[in-house]
């Protein structure tokens, strides 16, 4: 009797395929029977080892791995097209919207928050009662003309607000008051480096030059729920906004999102926004035009820009990564629009995140749609040279000031020092700071002296002793602490603008590195006693280093130079040694690793096991001396 190929039978089991001659059937078309059937089972069984049905994937994973999977094909796409890429320029404008740090609205005294019960804090202005009047409060010019200054702007001794007529149920008057015409900041820019993250493309620094910083009020918040039915709360309508315009001058989608980055950054440092993208307080839209390189023959003007293409507008993008994204999707989507013979439109466009295009939302308005016009109810702002002066002498350490000082006087890296700044709302500073000012007094250094640039230490030595605590802190403060907690919720560590943190004090971190300094506990063991702190503190458990060392008996006893060359003999691997030998120097951490975990916990000296494993290769095999 003919057998039945176990891989046909497998593809009809499995997969529902049947073959087109013959399908599962005989040669001469005779029905199988029961004994071939369950012949045909065993075989593929044994052909395919066996093979169990696969487990079910929650859902959540699944979630996880397709956004992985798009991320993936949108990198796959961005190299795919690198090549093509090269014969077409990229040119990205900017306008971000942030949220002022002022306790009243604009044109109103009632209360600017976002957070309470809605519609509790709304005044007759904000919902345009007729007979109304907006009464300018003059405290929110402060941390505007803070964040103008931050932003090497020229500020305007005279100013006006403008109407920008427009309807939608989020603005009830009619229209938004904006300074269109006479803004009160003009002609700023910022510089970019390769630490806040541009393209290598832009080179070791590149300039965005901004047109112009203007107040304007916000609209009220729509939550949409089912039924098509949209709830509005007016808490937010008035709330005081800037708007920050950039020149179209970025080129790469790396670079915008490092600019909008660093703009957050430089406005949190002055205190003139508190609420970042991942908190709703600060929003993108960005302007994408593509021209074939070298076309500057027709083409259009933006911001004293000529010869670019016709631009669209991508609309309230909520993280630096969708800025990014969503400027490649709109890039890609011109290129091939313009490739196979069509027209890019002036018009509004939205993004998804995950999604691989830009979606259209309606056409383009202009300054003629919005109908601007000068308001005739608030008069002109004057701004004095006194208030202009006072604020840029208060302005204090900007964050690139503070990360060259933090490389300079510490020894971090300039990655990690814009790390420090960033996090915390740049509050992870001043705890560094106080760390390496403990462990500088734990380690008997000479006094230090604060200055109004920094901490200065007296003399060399002790110069060279604060950098060389300082990496050694910064890498505890940065990475150690920052892995305490998840994603960006660095919030989660309670860290005060005075530099202490609830849950693991300065003190307590600086005694725990200078025990790892001076060999009093390992590496390993000092993670797992900053773990314990950060757990004890979230049950309202505190205890000290020191209670925590003593209480699970966590000092470091030294092992013998015999018991390191027995932990060494036992876990040397041929293939690792060869490796080592043929230029993979560290794949000798792989072996000090399987050393550490084979002994007791907290006995084993990393660098002392490094040093044994490294003899022991030498008399082995003849490693090379270093």
């Amino acid at each position: 009797m003919d057998r039945i190929p176990a891989s046909a039978l497998n593809r009809y089991l499995f997969g529902g395929q049947v073959s087109r001659t013959g399908c599962l059937l005989y040669k001469r078309r005779s029905v199988l029977s029961h004994s071939r059937i369950c012949h045909a089972v065993r075989a593929l069984q044994t052909d395919t080892d066996h093979a169990q049905p696969k487990p079910t994937i929650p859902l959540r994973k699944q979630l996880k791995d397709e956004a992985k999977q798009r991320k993936a094909d949108l990198h796959k796409s961005v190299k795919k097209k690198k090549g093509a890429l090269d014969n077409w320029e990229l040119t990205v404008g900017i306008e971000i919207h942030a949220q002022l740090n002022t306790a009243r609205k604009l044109f109103s005294a009632a209360a600017s928050t976002i957070d309470d019960a809605p519609n509790t804090h709304v005044a007759f202005f904000d919902i345009a009662i007729p007979g109304s009047q907006p009464i300018f409060q003059k405290e929110t010019l402060i941390p505007a003309i803070r964040a103008a200054l931050a932003l090497n702007c020229n500020i305007q001794k005279k100013s006006a607000f403008d109407r920008k007529h427009y309807f939608h149920w989020d603005q009830p008057s009619g229209y938004q008051i904006t300074q269109y015409y006479e803004p009160f900041a003009k002609d700023g820019f910022i510089t970019l480096y390769p630490h806040d993250g541009i393209a290598k493309e832009d080179g070791s620094e590149i300039r965005i030059d901004i047109k112009q910083v203007q107040m304007e009020q916000d609209t009220a918040k729509t939550t949409t729920t089912l039924g098509d039915v949209h709830l509005l709360d007016f808490n937010r309508a008035g709330l005081p906004l800037i708007e920050i315009i950039t020149q179209p001058q970025i080129h790469h989608p790396q670079t915008a999102a490092a600019l909008v980055r660093k703009i957050q950054l430089l406005l949190n440092s002055v205190d003139a926004c508190v609420l970042g993208m991942q908190s709703g307080g600060l929003r993108a839209d960005v302007n994408v035009s593509v021209r074939r390189r070298g076309d500057i023959s027709r083409g259009l003007e933006y911001g004293g820009v000529s010869g670019l293409a016709q631009r669209t507008e991508i609309k309230n993008l909520s993280s630096f990564k969708a800025v990014e994204d969503a400027i490649i999707a709109e890039r890609d989507r011109q290129i091939s629009l313009i490739e196979s013979g069509g027209v890019v439109e002036g018009e509004t466009r939205g993004w998804t995140i995950g999604n691989a295009e830009t979606v259209r939302l309606r056409g383009k308005e202009g300054e003629v749609d919005y109908r601007y016009m000068p308001d005739p109810d608030i008069a002109p702002l004057i701004i004095g040279d006194d208030l202009i002066n006072h604020l840029q002498d208060s302005l204090g350490v900007l964050p690139e000031q503070e990360i060259e000082l933090l490389v300079s006087d510490y020894g971090l890296t300039a990655k990690d020092a814009k790390s420090l700044v960033s996090l915390n709302d740049g509050y992870r500073v001043e705890y560094f700071r106080n760390v390496v000012d403990h462990l500088i007094e734990l380690n008997g250094s000479p006094e230090i002296k604060d200055g109004k640039k920094g901490v200065h230490a007296e003399g060399l030595t002790a110069s060279l002793d604060q950098k060389r605590l300082g990496k050694l802190a910064g890498n505890w403060v940065l990475h150690e602490l920052g892995g305490l907690v998840s994603g960006e919720e660095d919030s989660d560590l309670q860290i005060t603008p005075q530099g202490d943190c609830h849950q693991i004090p300065p003190v307590q971190l600086a005694t725990l590195i200078n025990y790892v300094d001076t060999k009093r506990v390992t590496g390993k063991t000092a993670k797992r006693i900053l773990a314990t702190l950060f757990e004890n503190a979230t049950v309202s458990k505190y205890l000290s280093v020191n209670e925590i060392i003593t209480s699970q008996d966590l000092w470091f006893t030294p092992l013998a130079e015999s018991e390191y060359l027995d932990l060494a003999q036992q876990v040397y691997d041929v293939k690792i040694v060869e490796e080592i030998l043929n230029g993979k120097k560290g794949k000798i951490n792989y072996l000090v690793g399987q050393m550490i975990r084979l002994a007791d916990d907290g006995t084993v000296d990393p660098v002392e096991a490094t040093r044994i494993m490294k003899e022991v290769i030498k008399k082995t095999r003849g490693l090379p001396s270093e």
